[in-house]
């Protein structure tokens, strides 16, 4: 038949590992149900705080915005008509 001592003790403490693990499993899951939830009423703040952060950033770029816009001279632009005057002279 051959050893097939090693290929039982690997499946049985396989077994085992598994059940272990499930039992855990279910442990934590029905801890989870019975505490309480803090962890949703943190997720409405984080995203606020990013809105408010993100709205901030969006006010500071517009200031510099304006402030370079006010900071440029604005140069008149003067045009030179033609008043005809060079042609009368000749």
């Amino acid at each position: 038949m051959g050893q097939n001592l090693k290929t039982r003790i690997k499946r049985r403490r396989r077994k085992d590992y598994l059940k272990r693990k499930q039992t855990q499993l279910r442990a934590n899951a029905a801890a989870k149900k019975s505490s309480p939830k803090p962890e949703k009423e943190k997720a409405p703040a984080k995203k606020a705080a990013k809105k408010v952060a993100k709205k901030a950033a969006a006010k500071k770029v517009a200031k510099k915005a304006t402030k370079k816009a006010a900071a440029k001279p604005k140069d008149p632009e003067v045009k030179a008509e033609d008043t005809g005057a060079a042609e009368e002279e000749e």
